[in-house]
């Protein structure tokens, strides 16, 4: 067979192999969604042990929180894969194809391996929908089901540790069934509050519940109220505590090109002129929890190789956190979607860039705090263009407007329904009164960033 005939097959095979894992896709999120939580780990677990516990084949870190999860997750599993293990890493929501959502070795799962991971699981989903169906109660919801196909994933790789994100919360999400190693509860904020409560004592609460007996937590600095109930849930648990700005810090950091660079106090001493090609104080934070969860896991809290810290943060990557996407005017996207995510948006745009004049493009779920946003967002947005993403969660274009025009006035917003259509209004008015340093962001939600980059060849 020629050269080029081999590159045909290929090519067609991996299209065929992209069309079922497609279909697969669509089969299991026709199921319940994340946010319809039914409070029991119950039926993951009758699952998992249908197909052996694959769970308990490797050593977990557990990473929960409001705002940080998906950064201080995918810094811990480069950190660790930097040490010569085998990663597995499970994390939501996916930007551009589910498979991203389960990583080995750094490298999301092909479509063909999760066609074949589905088909090794399907039966003994069934299985367990069937019974819990004879009972009149709800079947596995989409988020389950993935989190069932990571763990078997992870097992047959096999991993040495897997890095896990919550979903939702913490005491009932889907990924609580495993009996992890080290905890981590990044700053809990605001979000979720028709699932989690209304307070954040309920809310850190909830979060707290990933924390096992005898497992060591590590606590970003929160609020009094928070920390007051996670260290009362880890005491309960015995659970050894170890607290940012408490035993580890952020010592120093400064702004350099791409990122900043870092002296971070471990558990183990110093590590000093660390490179995180990440912007924004948020980021040094998320590192620093990364950095002691791994201190804790591989050497109990002595220090790690320096060297081996330095080229695992230099070569961190965070997709959809100010992201640049696009010059000529530049186009960053964020996927902040709280007042909290968006405040820590504007502190690290200002750091990290000298825009002149920023337009915002703006979409927002229903379930979520839209004026909270918008009003952290007003100071920093010369004018915005309000849009949704493509999904019935979105709040509608029209409502987000009318809060829009009482937080910007009139004049400054836009209504634009197509997501390209509401960019490349940016572009102009970005444009429109400075010829350099103009800036469209593109933030509010997940699932728009996530459209925005595939729009811009990012996906």
């Amino acid at each position: 067979m020629s050269a080029r005939g081999a590159d045909h097959r290929r090519d067609e095979g991996a299209r065929e192999a992209r069309v079922a894992a497609d279909e697969v896709y669509r089969a299991i999120v026709a199921r319940a969604p994340e946010h319809d939580i039914d409070p029991t780990l119950d039926r993951v677990r009758e699952v998992l042990e249908l197909l052996g516990d694959p769970q308990r084949a490797y050593r977990t870190v557990h990473v929960t929180g409001t705002n940080g999860k998906t950064s201080t997750a995918r810094v811990v599993e480069r950190l660790v894969r930097e040490h010569g293990l085998r990663t597995g890493l499970f994390t939501s929501p996916h930007l551009s194809r589910v498979t991203e959502r389960i990583q080995i070795d750094g490298e999301p799962i092909g479509d063909e391996q999760f066609v074949e991971l589905w088909q090794d699981v399907a039966p003994y989903v069934h299985i367990v929908d069937q019974r819990w169906a004879e009972r009149g109660q709800p079947t596995l919801s989409f988020f389950e089901v993935f989190t069932v196909m990571a763990f078997a994933a992870f097992a047959d790789a096999p991993v040495d540790v897997a890095v896990i994100e919550v979903g939702l919360g913490g005491r009932w999400d889907a990924t609580n069934v495993i009996d992890a190693d080290v905890a981590v509860i990044a700053p809990v904020a605001m979000d979720h509050e028709r699932w989690l409560g209304h307070t954040l004592v309920e809310i850190a609460s909830e979060k707290a519940g990933i924390v096992k007996d005898g497992a060591t937590l590590v606590l970003a600095e929160q609020t009094d109220e928070a920390e007051g109930v996670v260290l009362a849930a880890a005491a309960e648990r015995g659970a050894r505590v170890v607290r940012e700005g408490v035993d580890v810090h952020v010592v120093e950091r400064q702004v350099a090109v791409g990122g900043q660079m870092l002296v971070l106090r471990g558990l183990g001493g110093v590590y000093a002129d660390v490179y995180l090609p990440l912007h924004g104080a948020h980021q040094a934070h998320n590192a620093l929890l990364a950095l002691v969860a791994v201190e804790a896991l591989l050497t109990g809290g002595a220090a790690l190789d320096g060297d081996v810290v330095g080229a695992a943060l230099a070569d961190v990557t965070s997709p959809g956190r100010l992201e640049v996407v696009r010059s000529s005017p530049t186009v960053v996207v964020d996927a902040a979607h709280n007042p909290a995510g968006a405040q820590a948006l504007v502190e690290a745009l200002d750091e990290a860039f000298q825009f002149q004049r920023v337009v915002g493009v703006v979409g927002v779920m229903a379930d979520k705090d839209p004026e909270g946003i918008l009003a952290v967002l007003e100071p920093e947005l010369a004018e915005i263009v309000v849009t949704q993403a493509g999904t019935d969660r979105a709040l509608d274009v029209d409502d987000l407007a009318a809060i829009a025009v009482d937080v910007f006035g009139e004049d400054r917003v836009h209504v634009v329904h197509r997501l390209d259509d509401a960019v490349e209004t940016a572009v102009s008015l970005a444009e429109s009164e400075v010829e350099r340093g103009a800036a469209v962001l593109v933030t509010g939600s997940v699932l728009l960033v996530a459209e925005a980059r595939v729009l811009l060849g990012r996906g």
